[in-house]
C-alpha cells in the first residue's frame, strides 16, 4: 500500500476511481434498458455481471470511504475543527453549485419532452424537462430528497449530513472501539430498519459509520492483515465482499418484495466496508487499484461523479431515445473528458479555497483563545488587587 505526499492512500484512490466508473456505466445501462430483452437484462443484473452496474452498491462504497478519510485526520493530534468546517463545506458546495449550474444549462439548451422517452424509464422519471431559479437554489443547498436537474446529488445530501455529525460519529466509534464487530453488525441492522421502513436517513447514515470503525481500527487491521494465515484468505474474502455487495440482485427471483431483499440489501453496506477494508491491507487490491488508469479515474472520480448524468441525459434528448445506443457511446468518453475538465477548473480550485478558508477558520480560533486567555489572565490579576 502506497501514500503520497499527502499521506492519501493510493489504493484507496483507486477504488474511488473504480467506483465512479461503476456509477458511469449503471447510469448509461439504465437508458438501454427499456430497449434490452428481458431475459438479457436479467443476465446483466441477476449475475455477476450486476458488479459492472451495481451503481447504487458502489454509492455505498463511496460513503464507507468518506466515513473512513474523512474520520481519520480528526484522530490526528492537532487536529482543528474550526478548519474542518469551512474547508469541507466549501470542498463540497463549490463543486457542487458549479456541476448543478452546468447542468441547468444543458436543460436551458437542449429542449426535453418527457414524452418521447420510454415509459417508466430513468430518462423519462428521473430528468429535469424545465428549470428555474428556485429549483437551481433549492437542489443547491443539499437538502431536498430528489435531484432532477443533477440525480447524483441525492448522495450528496448524506455526505453533508455526515460532515456535519463528525464529532457524534467519532464519539460513538470510539467508544465502542474494542466492540467494533457488533457495531458494524448494529449499524447493518440500522441500514436494514432504515431500508424496511423507508426511512433514508437510517439507511443511509449507518455506513457512513462502518467507514468511522475502520478508522479508529486503522492500525489493527493491517497488524491482522499481515498475518499469513489471514493473508492466505484475503482473495476469498475479496470473492464474499462482492456477493454481499450485489447479494440483493443475485436473488432477486427467489426474494423480490420479500423482507429477505432489505436484509439483503442492507448487507452491501458490509459488502463495500469489507472492499474498503481489503482495498487497504490486500497486495491484490494494490496492484489492480494503483494501476496508472484506477488512480487517473480516482483524482477525477468525485468530478465525474458530479457531471455525468446530466451528460448522459442531455445526450439522449438530443439525439432521441431511439438512438441510446450513440448517447451512451459518445457520453461514457465525453463524461470522462468532461471530469477532467471540471477537475481542473473547478475541483481543483475549490480544494485550494477550502485550504484558504480552513487556515482562516483555524487562524480565527486562535485568535480568540489567545483572547479568552488575556481576559482570564486579566480577571485574576484583578481580583488579587
Amino acid at each position: 500500500m502506497s501514500q503520497n505526499g499527502n499521506s492519501r492512500i493510493s489504493s484507496l484512490d483507486g477504488l474511488r476511481g473504480l467506483a465512479a466508473g461503476i456509477v458511469l456505466i449503471h447510469h448509461a445501462s439504465l437508458i438501454a434498458e427499456p430497449w434490452i430483452d428481458p431475459a438479457g437484462w436479467a443476465l446483466l443484473t441477476q449475475s455477476p455481471l450486476k458488479l459492472l452496474l451495481a451503481g447504487s452498491e458502489a454509492v455505498m462504497v463511496f460513503f464507507v470511504l468518506s466515513g473512513m478519510v474523512v474520520a481519520l485526520p480528526a484522530l490526528r493530534t492537532g487536529f482543528s475543527w474550526a478548519r474542518y468546517y469551512p474547508a469541507r463545506l466549501v470542498r463540497l458546495y463549490v463543486p457542487v453549485i458549479a456541476a448543478l449550474g452546468s447542468a441547468a444549462l444543458l436543460v436551458q439548451l437542449i429542449p426535453r419532452d418527457a414524452s418521447t422517452m420510454p415509459e417508466d424509464s430513468w430518462m423519462q422519471d428521473a430528468q429535469a424537462t424545465s428549470v428555474s431559479a428556485g429549483d437551481v437554489l433549492s437542489q443547491m443547498t443539499l437538502l431536498r430528497s430528489d435531484y432532477p436537474i443533477d440525480n447524483v446529488l441525492w448522495s450528496l445530501r448524506w455526505e453533508l449530513f455526515f460532515s456535519l455529525l463528525l464529532p457524534l460519529y467519532l464519539w460513538v466509534a470510539l467508544r465502542v472501539r474494542r466492540f467494533a464487530m457488533p457495531a458494524a453488525a448494529l449499524a447493518v441492522v440500522l441500514m436494514f430498519l432504515g431500508r424496511t421502513t423507508g426511512n433514508s436517513a437510517l439507511a443511509y447514515l449507518p455506513v457512513f459509520l462502518l467507514g468511522t470503525l475502520i478508522a479508529v481500527r486503522f492500525a489493527d487491521l493491517q497488524t491482522w492483515a499481515d498475518r499469513p494465515r489471514v493473508r492466505r484468505t484475503l482473495p476469498w474474502l475479496a470473492a464474499a465482499a462482492s456477493v454481499l455487495l450485489i447479494a440483493s440482485w443475485l436473488a432477486r427471483p427467489l426474494t423480490g418484495g420479500t423482507v429477505v431483499a432489505d436484509v439483503l440489501w442492507a448487507l452491501a453496506g458490509a459488502g463495500a466496508a469489507l472492499l474498503v477494508v481489503l482495498a487497504i491491507v490486500w497486495p491484490g487490491a494494490h496492484r489492480l487499484l494503483e494501476t496508472r488508469t484506477m488512480q487517473w479515474l480516482g483524482k477525477v472520480s468525485f468530478s465525474l461523479y458530479l457531471v455525468h448524468a446530466p451528460i448522459l441525459a442531455s445526450l439522449c434528448y438530443l439525439l432521441g431515445a431511439e438512438q441510446w445506443w450513440l448517447a451512451c457511446l459518445v457520453g461514457i468518453p465525453l463524461s470522462l473528458f468532461a471530469a477532467a475538465l471540471f477537475h481542473a477548473l473547478v475541483e481543483r480550485q475549490a480544494q485550494d479555497l477550502a485550504r484558504q478558508v480552513g487556515g482562516i477558520g483555524a487562524a480565527l480560533a486562535e485568535r480568540a483563545h489567545v483572547s479568552r486567555i488575556r481576559a482570564a489572565r486579566r480577571a485574576v490579576l484583578a481580583r488579587a488587587e
